[in-house]
């Protein structure tokens, strides 16, 4: 089957499919937190609206190359669909993937594109958020969530990252918070 997106050469859509829930399972298994990082292009219908869908090519393929350089190689690129991509980023917790993002956001905001005798700057809105062992979401609620931050990013004026709570991502598992808050309930008494 194939894997990889033919314009951009990032992984598809149902490879993403298959990579998520692997890395959630690991995320189970290990307690190492998985976090999940969707991209949309900002105003991308009124690139191909006034200059052609060929130009959104060159558009796309340009933010892949700059999503292939800045990630790490257990990372897990894809492109999601249309002008939205997906990152899958193992062993990440939120705080890495927020930097990360904001990250990703400033490098395509100052890297125009070159399409022929045009010269475009583009921006991109980001959802972030962190699946941790213990965590009950399944695979579409957890892509739910982040396309959930992706739209409020959206909706709070573009080109910026949104992002779940940092409460989960102080470095301590919900079973190491379940097990210490026992034991200094089992002490006072």
């Amino acid at each position: 089957m194939v894997r990889t997106d033919v314009l951009t050469g990032l992984f598809n859509y149902r490879y993403f499919a298959q990579a998520l829930s692997l890395e959630m399972e690991c995320t189970r298994r290990s307690g190492q937190p998985t976090c999940l990082i969707m991209c949309d292009l900002d105003h991308f219908k009124s690139i191909n609206d006034v200059h052609g869908h060929e130009v959104g090519n060159v558009v796309l393929t340009h933010i892949a190359s700059l999503i292939r350089k800045t990630i790490r190689r257990l990372d897990i690129p894809c492109r999601y669909g249309g002008e939205e991509f997906s990152l899958i980023l193992p062993d990440t917790t939120l705080r890495q993937g927020v930097r990360f993002a904001n990250r990703l956001r400033l490098i395509i905001e100052n890297s125009p594109v070159n399409a022929g005798d045009l010269i475009l700057g583009i921006e991109a809105s980001f959802g972030v958020d962190v699946y941790y062992r213990g965590d009950q979401a399944t695979e579409k609620e957890f892509v739910d969530t982040v396309d959930g931050y992706l739209y409020m990013a959206k909706q709070e004026g573009r080109n910026r990252v949104c992002h779940g709570s940092y409460v989960k991502d102080d470095g301590v598992s919900t079973d190491e918070k379940e097990a210490l808050a026992s034991a200094f309930d089992s002490q006072s008494e």
